[in-house]
């Protein structure tokens, strides 16, 4: 039609840059069900669908979430971040408990703040609310964390009551045997299955492992100090020189010191007592020296050597 000029052709529409992100992933044990692989999984999911371009990923692996000491990757983000080197806008977190477990929620909300004041966003991709300061956000991530700091305090009783147990039936829960003894794994039945060596440990929730007596030579020579310092008055000074002389190294392959002849000397796994919990360290909080009084300190049971 005369004086109606044709509509202006469109070009293709302009896609929206992607916004850049980094991922958060934390697991504490190797065993755990959200391995750092499930969960970059879920939050790289989670990115496709939100728009984000994942440039970069820290990762704590094998740490536990009750501090930040030694999570050198959440240090290194939060560094990043207050330093002003960090090149992105999102942090992605696969849920409140992987960002920590802090025993103090404040603590969580705390490092969550130091990224917010810079304008980089903590999202946590599993959690069924959108972290966006809100109300309803602020009061479910407060009742997250302390869910999660809760969870472990919990665990942490759970474990220590279930080991105290296992010790008093004489099963060993940890270390190394120790000279002129042997670790040995059980089954259910309370069956022989296999010599544990140095490094190696129980896979099976069901297994269980008591100390033996070692091969006869050091057996022997077990016997040998004890005759020495007990009936002859040797001193360890002077036993630690004369096993040094005769050529036998400690387990660990080393020489004799006064000290590690102390050890041995000292030790009541050599009459067949299991000593446990002398000293408490409870979700890594100070280190207690407990007296001999039920549960709350050290006892002793009678082991299965």
């Amino acid at each position: 039609m005369a004086g109606i000029d044709p509509p202006a052709l469109k070009g293709p529409a302009k896609t929206p840059p992607l916004r850049r992100a980094v991922e958060y992933v934390r697991m504490s044990t190797d065993h755990q069900k959200y391995s750092t692989e499930n969960q970059s999984d879920a939050i790289r999911k989670y990115a496709a669908e939100r728009g984000f371009e994942l440039v970069r990923s820290y990762a704590d692996a094998g740490k536990s979430g009750l501090r930040i000491e030694g999570r050198e990757a959440l240090q290194q983000l939060i560094q990043d971040v207050q330093d002003g080197t960090a090149d992105f806008e999102v942090i992605l977190v696969y849920d409140v408990s992987r960002w920590g477990r802090f025993q103090d929620a404040d603590e969580s909300a705390y490092y969550e703040y130091i990224c917010r004041r810079a304008n980089k966003q903590v999202e946590y991709c599993a959690e069924q609310f959108e972290n966006d300061g809100g109300p309803v956000a602020t009061i479910v991530k407060s009742v997250k964390r302390a869910m999660a700091g809760e969870y472990s305090r919990e665990l942490s009783h759970k474990v220590f009551t279930g080991q105290c147990r296992l010790i008093e039936l004489g099963f060993r829960q940890g270390g190394p045997a120790g000279f002129g003894l042997r670790r040995v794994l059980l089954d259910e039945r309370g069956e022989v299955k296999a010599e544990l060596k140095r490094g190696e440990h129980k896979s099976l929730q069901t297994d269980r492992v008591i100390l033996v007596p070692g091969p006869e030579a050091e057996v022997k020579t077990v016997r040998w100090i004890y005759s020495r310092f007990l009936k002859q008055g040797r001193s360890e000074t002077e036993i630690a020189a004369e096993l040094n002389e005769r050529g036998i190294l400690t387990d660990l392959g080393r020489v004799w010191t006064r000290s590690t002849v102390h050890q041995l000397l000292t030790n009541e796994k050599y009459i067949g007592n299991n000593v446990y919990n002398r000293r408490s360290f409870k979700l890594k909080r100070k280190r207690v020296a407990n007296g001999p009084a039920g549960m709350g300190g050290h006892n002793t049971t009678r082991c299965c050597v």
